[in-house]
């Protein structure tokens, strides 16, 4: 409490009127523009100071100072930084939808820069801005005290454009701020029009003219959900992305241009924004960015690396850049003395009102105007019919004051002739007729202001016609006030002679849908994502994707292996960054589908395929722990791909480890995986994950040893266990063996012999791989069915020129193989190119080998049938093949003795 002799204030009441008093000064006075005109007072004071200045779109230049002097002279209590600063945006191409201010010299740019001092750069008003002003004087508007009362400034303009829509506006107040996107004026005379003619039209009606926002630096609006939101209740958010386009060199490179940014957006920081993400390695993929922009537009280039996906890389550049932004729309405008939230329909009826009392206020200033005229041009006429009479009483005044009063009583005739000849009614003529008439004080002052040669005949003429057309008009006036449609009709041929005016050129976004529409949008509207996903913006063309055994990762298309003949060199991969490291794993799968990634300690985790970096085909890839959340002693090992709609049904995933233990689980237990990764089987201490397929539960599964074993039992053997269990026992094993493959084939595969070459070819077969090179097709009818847990059959004799199995794999003779080696090579080659022996044999040469290498990988593929241009040198590579070698190594073994196989 505050005391004193004189008062008594509770300081808590007096803060709070001080700040309400503050925070209404603030919402009325500076931040929040009029539904009305659309401008803050700032503005409006800048325009109508240039309006004084007569500094119009057909008048030169004025040094900027010149108006912000006026300005801070006469209505603005501010400082000129503030109101220059307003001048400048109101200047800016990039900031307005519709400029309002036409300015010469540097005031600034997209990227940031400052404008130039004031002292340096000249404007004027653009020509729509005159449309703000129009009729200004015509008493259409109310005008209030300057802050020093000693002027007089408008408190709204008689804008005949719905400026708050086309322009929007930013402002933060006190506890509440606005945020109005900018429109297409075509579109917005266009609801406007419509509203006028049907004012029982609600929100989704004008959604038919009004398609959305229109920002100035166009882009692209994604979705309509925000903006039937925002118009509905005046809030919404929008979201809004840059324009770019992925082009492609002669070489095949790719790279990003981008020519339109979203709204508001500064281009330097946007550019550093991209570089330190690539700096960060928190974007991979862009190799260069370089701003090419110049006065015919933007041009902005990020070339991407060979290995990456342009469109990938795109979209990470929309999530972590201000290459898509969210646009939150709030629309509060000062409606009625009050700030106030509006929807579309709100915005459009303010102006609508605001152009009805503008419109009335200056037809009944334009009928008191002519009816003035009338009286004066009526004067004269009955003076030149009576000018002998009348010229005697000026002459015999000794004055001009004596005059006036001497023709103010004078009683003059003549008054129905001049009707009649004005082509008056007849009525009106004969109420004239023989009355005398009597001169007011104006019509006298007009008669002794009057030139002589208004006596002339001609001069007669003028000033009858120039009555006719004054009665014509203020019957005009007249009937526009007294009928409200024909006032409405009024405000709506205006309306269209604006849009006629200044709508935007067709152009590439031509015609907004609307009836009537013609004028072209710089903002696209595209139908919305739900969420941006690269999935979207990816090909789900077929991948092959490759591990090494130190745990680098690269995909490459399928295409990029040619078709070799068995036998040939094969193509160099890549393998690892070290000399020691090689592909140890290698699948097929579409760029959309998931991936399991298993590791030696039974834990797994899970990516799109597309989300793996893309390689060279000599590349060594990406290292997992790069983007997998891995411990130092982990490595995957196993990979295995599935679509989003096999996780329903009947899908299992079933692993297997080296010492013979097997587990089934469901699908379903893998949906969720956090990024640290899930547990997917438990592993002993002296065991290690060796396998894992993806079954549909009525599978035969396969098993496989290193010494050419093979046991084959039915899943079902297996029941569906949790992923923290072992398993059960699926394969018995010598001391010196462990298993090194799996196999699903179907349950219901025929277990008869074959006897002639031609049915075996046509059926399902295993294809066994040894390390060195050599392998074989056996029919997979000579597999009978066991019981899980037996030691099973020899599938090929191990020794040392076959080396141990390094897969056994389920195959048709149409597909396809790819084999990689050690030493990182690669051979691409069909199988029916590989020979059909026994299982007790030893299989021919796939791949010639160097010494020391080894064949470490085998994958499946399905021929698609594309040939590809290079396939002529591969038929003559295979033509070179010496017919020699060809039989040598085609020549098979001579198999054992029946019986030599059953070593169960």
């Amino acid at each position: 409490m505050v005391t004193d002799q004189k008062t008594a204030l509770n300081i808590e009441d007096e803060m709070r009127s001080s700040f309400l008093d503050y925070a209404m000064s603030v919402i009325i006075s500076r931040a929040l523009p009029d539904a009305r005109d659309g401008l803050k007072p700032v503005h409006r004071r800048i325009l109508y100071a240039m309006h004084q200045l007569r500094n119009t779109h057909q008048q030169p230049y004025k040094k900027s100072a010149r108006v912000v002097g006026d300005v801070i002279g006469k209505y603005h209590p501010h400082g000129d930084s503030a109101v220059y600063d307003a001048l400048v945006r109101l200047a800016q191409d990039f900031s307005m939808r519709y400029p309002l201010v036409d300015g010469q010299g540097n005031f600034g740019s997209v990227d940031g820069d400052s404008p130039a001092a004031m002292r340096y750069t000249e404007v004027r008003m653009q020509r729509l801005t005159a449309e703000l002003l129009a009729d200004i004087d015509k008493d259409t508007v109310d005008w209030v005290p300057n802050y020093d009362e000693k002027e007089l400034e408008p408190s709204v303009l008689p804008t005949k454009l719905p400026n708050l829509l086309l322009n929007g506006a930013v402002g933060i107040a006190v506890g509440m701020a606005t945020n109005i996107p900018p429109h297409n004026l075509t579109e917005v005379v266009d609801a406007t029009i419509a509203l006028i003619d049907d004012p029982t039209l609600e929100v989704r009606d004008l959604l038919e003219y009004v398609k959305g926002p229109d920002f100035p630096t166009g882009g692209l609006i994604i979705g309509r959900g925000g903006i039937k939101q925002a118009y509905a209740s005046g809030r919404g958010s929008i979201t809004v992305r840059a324009r770019a386009e992925i082009e492609e060199d002669a070489k095949g490179r790719e790279a990003i241009v981008v020519t339109e940014i979203p709204y508001q957006v500064n281009k330097t920081r946007l550019i550093e924004r991209i570089a330190s993400l690539v700096r960060e390695k928190r974007i991979e993929g862009i190799s260069d960015v370089q701003d090419y922009s110049d006065r015919q537009g933007m041009r902005i280039w990020i070339q991407v690396k060979r290995d990456a996906a342009g469109q990938v890389v795109l979209n990470n550049l929309y999530k972590m850049t201000d290459l898509q932004t969210t646009f939150g729309v709030n629309m509060i405008a000062i409606l009625h003395g009050r700030p106030k939230v509006l929807d579309l329909k709100d915005a459009l009826v303010a102006f609508i009102d605001h152009r009805r009392t503008v419109v009335t206020r200056r037809t009944k200033f334009d009928l008191h105007k002519a009816q003035e005229r009338r009286e004066i041009v009526e004067g004269l006429g009955v003076a030149i019919d009576a000018i002998d009479r009348v010229i005697a009483i000026i002459r015999g005044s000794a004055n001009p004051d004596v005059a006036r009063e001497a023709l103010m009583s004078e009683a003059l005739d003549g008054f129905a002739p001049f009707l009649q000849r004005c082509e008056r009614p007849e009525q009106e003529v004969e109420a004239a007729r023989g009355r005398p008439y009597h001169l007011n004080e104006r019509q006298a002052k007009a008669i002794l202001d009057m030139r002589l040669q208004r006596l002339t005949g001609l001069e007669r003429e003028k000033i009858e016609g120039e009555y006719r057309e004054l009665c014509a008009e203020i019957a005009r006036l007249e009937a526009i006030l007294a009928d409200a449609r024909l006032l409405m009709k009024v405000i709506r041929d205006e309306l269209s002679e604006i849009r006629h005016t200044y709508g935007d050129p067709e152009g590439r976004n031509a015609g907004s849908g609307a009836p009537g529409s013609g004028g072209s949008r710089r903002t696209e509207i595209v139908e919305a994502e739900d969420d941006i996903e690269p999935m979207d913006l990816v090909a789900d063309e077929s991948m092959v994707v490759m591990l090494t055994r130190q745990g680098y990762i690269k995909r490459l298309p399928t295409e990029d292996y040619r078709v070799q003949a068995r036998g040939g060199k094969g193509v160099k991969s890549g393998g690892g960054r070290a000399d020691d490291d090689f592909v140890s794993a290698v699948l097929e799968a579409g760029a959309h589908a998931w991936l399991l990634m298993f590791t030696d300690t039974g834990r797994v985790f899970r990516k799109r395929v597309f989300e793996l970096p893309q390689g060279r085909r000599d590349g060594p890839g990406k290292a997992l722990v790069n983007f997998l959340e891995m411990r130092d002693d982990e490595r995957v090992l196993e990979m295995v791909p599935y679509r989003d709609d096999e996780i329903d049904g009947d899908r299992y995933i079933v692993t297997v480890t080296a010492r013979g233990y097997i587990k089934r689980t469901h699908l379903s237990e893998f949906a969720n995986l956090r990024k640290t990764g899930l547990i997917a089987v438990n592993i002993d201490e002296d065991d290690r994950l060796i396998a894992v397929r993806f079954t549909d539960g009525k599978q035969h599964i396969m098993l496989s040893s290193a010494q050419g074993m093979v046991i084959r039992f039915d899943e079902e053997e297996v029941r569906a266990m949790g992923r923290n269990a072992r398993g059960v026992r699926g394969m018995g094993l010598r001391d010196d063996d462990r298993v090194v493959a799996m196999s699903c084939l179907p349950a219901a595969e025929s277990t008869e012999t074959e006897t002639e070459t031609e049915e075996a070819e046509s059926e399902l077969q295993v294809l066994t791989i040894c390390a060195n090179g050599y392998g074989k097709r056996t029919p997979a009818s000579e597999y009978r069915t066991q019981s899980r847990a037996g030691l099973g059959l020899i599938t090929i004799k191990v020794n040392e020129r076959n080396g141990e199995v390094v897969e056994n794999l389920l195959v048709n003779p149409d597909d396809q193989i790819i084999v990689i080696t050690s030493d990182g090579k690669v051979i691409r080659t069909p199988v029916d190119g590989i020979s059909v022996l026994g299982r007790n044999t030893q299989g021919v040469r796939i791949i010639r080998m160097g010494k020391g290498e080894r064949v470490v990988a085998v994958a499946r593929m399905v021929d698609d049938g594309d040939k590809r241009e290079d396939d002529d040198e591969v038929e003559a590579r295979v033509g070179e093949i010496s017919s020699e070698h060809a039989e040598a190594e085609d020549e098979p073994e001579a198999e054992d003795e029946p019986g030599d196989d059953d070593e169960s």
